[in-house]
């Protein structure tokens, strides 16, 4: 069992808890995810890795409200206790194998979209602790749905928050504030996407108008989290692999987005029949 330490709700839809889970948050890096159950019927449902505290003992995860099974973890309060907390899975940020010295002076760019947001900081976090030059770019539909704004400020040297509406900061798409971004002096040597499947194909294209090499997260795919189920199965440089064992970070310009995208829809139906006849658990004993 593992007690949900804090609950807030970043936004109607998203939700910041965070857990108890000592040996995870020993072993937890950038870039790993988790398999969260609620409780002993409940759906293995993988989320990223928001935040850890070794020290404390802590993990944080970020959930946004889609379907069943989501409801029901946002359902939970501080206090109460999720029945399986496992990880940390996926394998960590490339970057996090560098040497200190190494990553000290490089210059990193990150474009979040939506809930992507969440696992971009504690990448962000990890490169500005150690020295990097670290800028963010954010964006959402509306301000209303920006999450981690004040978080992401205290880590990286420069915050770009985008909103589609323009009710908040650049109006327009994150390529669009990227492409701003360097044209008004502002360099660097990597980027990393992390967002809706679309944004990513997208931000990636850019990157290389631009010749920044990128790294993309397919972590959208991701079911099982153990490579036994392949609804994660994604195309990279022609091969056939599995976000959830050999990523979930992979080369931007080597990724197939056409065939992932497709992927997505694929238990739609299931979904919609369960979001149909869901009853959602409140009230479980602590």
């Amino acid at each position: 069992m593992y007690k949900i330490l804090t609950k807030e709700m970043l936004n109607p839809v998203v939700c910041r808890m965070k857990l108890a889970a000592p040996r995870v948050a020993a072993a937890a890096l950038p870039g790993q995810f988790l398999i969260v159950r609620a409780d002993e019927v409940g759906e293995r449902i993988p989320l990223t890795i928001s935040d850890f505290d070794r020290a404390e003992g802590t993990v944080t995860i970020v959930t946004q409200i889609i379907g069943a099974s989501t409801t029901d973890i946002c359902s939970y309060e501080a206090g109460e206790y999720f029945a399986d907390v496992v990880g940390p899975l996926g394998n960590s940020s490339d970057f996090v194998h560098e040497d200190d010295a190494a990553i000290k002076g490089k210059r990193f760019v990150f474009i979040a979209g939506g809930l992507g947001t969440a696992p971009v900081y504690p990448q962000a976090k990890w490169l500005h602790e150690r020295g990097a030059k670290v800028d963010v770019i954010i964006g959402a539909k509306n301000s209303e749905l920006l999450i981690y704004k004040q978080e992401m400020s205290a880590v990286c040297d420069n915050l770009f928050i985008c909103t589609d509406d323009g009710s908040e900061g650049f109006h327009g798409l994150v390529t669009a504030m990227l492409e701003k971004a360097v044209s008004e002096g502002h360099e660097y040597d990597h980027a990393v996407a992390i967002g809706p499947l679309i944004m990513m194909k997208f931000a990636t294209k850019t990157c290389q108008k631009l010749g920044i090499p990128i790294v993309v997260s397919i972590n959208t795919l991701m079911v099982d989290g153990t490579g036994m189920c392949g609804a994660c199965r994604v195309t990279v440089a022609g091969k056939t692999r599995f976000a959830c064992v050999e990523g979930p970070e992979f080369d931007g310009a080597e990724v197939d987005f056409d065939e992932a995208m497709r992927r997505t829809g694929q238990y739609r139906a299931e979904e919609a029949e369960a979001r149909e006849h869901h009853v959602c658990k409140i009230g479980r004993g602590k």
